[in-house]
């Protein structure tokens, strides 16, 4: 059977040049990349240093190059040309082209241009017969005397080259859908990793507008804690030195009280009426003033500022923060609905 004519051959030369490599020229060699712009190459081609732009960088780690067949600048990363993905598609393709043109000898797959031709099949039940036709009712290739004589005399026949041609299109525009499908499919797989790339851009992006924003949060009330702590501690220091002041006259109260004291003790000491009374005499005040003045030094104190109760109560520095607190707890991200109705204010929107 000649492959290379009627409708099949033309499928199948139109297959042959979608498996050219669009530098070497000649049909893909494997290992076969795809690059992001959905074009294939062979990994030894897109190895070539003169693909390398003028980035100085070559191909095989890192650096950048254009696609031949679209001019799509293709990035690559520090595995250079290996971390192209590997289409697997397209080389089981060859595989199966290779193997379709040489009537299944894998053994010419390696010699481009030379057609090994199997030996035609005999019938199994007629052995000397080969089988040259196409059982259409059963769907299984026969021979003559099996039509005329055997299992398939009543059955529907065809040609088999008529068969083999039609099943050959039908396979090569399965190939072809394939082909599409997959270069659809690889399309979509880029495109999610670029989605997933842009996803995790914008997501840092967001998160730094919260940590952002929640910072100055944060030094806002670091601000008003402190306005609120400096108050405190201005009237507590108003207090404890006005109390200080206190302290210390009511401690110079009680110390003359206790020199009065003691000398009155020491008076009473003596047990001698005359001398009593003499020293009495003799003493820079009388009796009777001495004890005019324990009487005024030791209750009268009104001339001494007195503490009012509650003056050491600090309650008044009390505040309220419940409605900060839920206003705290109720932050959230605003809804989609809600952002359209809302005005925008510099730091405070997430």
């Amino acid at each position: 059977v000649d492959f290379n004519t009627g409708v099949y051959g033309d499928r199948l030369s139109s297959l042959e040049k979608q498996l050219i490599c669009p530098i070497c020229l000649e049909m893909f060699t494997k290992p076969v990349v795809i690059l992001p712009c959905q074009h294939n190459l062979c990994r030894k081609c897109a190895s070539n240093p003169y693909l390398s732009t003028r980035s100085g960088s070559t191909v095989t780690s890192g650096g950048r190059f254009r696609c031949p067949s679209c001019r799509h600048e293709v990035v690559l990363d520090r595995h250079g040309v290996y971390g192209l993905q590997r289409n697997l598609l397209v080389e089981n393709i060859i595989d199966m082209y290779k193997q379709g043109r040489t009537g299944g000898n894998t053994a010419g797959t390696d010699w481009p241009g030379v057609e090994v031709k199997p030996e035609q099949p005999m019938c199994e039940e007629h052995e000397d017969e080969k089988i040259n036709i196409y059982c259409v009712t059963c769907s299984a290739p026969t021979c003559s005397l099996c039509k005329v004589f055997g299992a398939h005399k009543d059955c529907e026949v065809a040609p088999l080259n008529d068969i083999f041609n039609k099943q050959k299109v039908e396979l090569a525009d399965c190939v072809s859908m394939l082909v599409g499908n997959n270069e659809r499919i690889q399309a979509i797989v880029s495109q999610l990793e670029e989605t997933c790339r842009a996803v995790d851009e914008n997501s840092r992006r967001q998160k730094s507008k919260v940590c952002e924003t929640f910072d100055h949060l944060f030094a806002l009330l670091e601000e008003k804690k402190s306005e609120m702590t400096v108050k405190i501690n201005a009237e507590q220091e108003e207090k404890l030195d006005y109390i200080r002041g206190l302290r210390r006259k009511y401690t110079e109260h009680v110390d003359g009280t206790a020199k009065l004291l003691e000398t009155a003790i020491q008076t009473m000491d003596e047990s001698e009426m005359a001398l009593f009374l003499q020293v009495n005499l003799n003493a820079p005040r009388p009796v009777q003033h001495f004890m005019l003045a324990a009487k005024t030094l030791g209750s009268d104190t009104s001339h001494l500022d007195k503490v009012q109760h509650g003056y050491e109560n600090m309650d008044h520095f009390t505040a309220n923060f419940e409605h900060q607190r839920r206003a705290l707890s109720d932050i959230d991200f605003i809804k989609r609905k809600q952002r359209l109705h809302l005005p925008i204010t510099d730091n405070f929107m997430f």
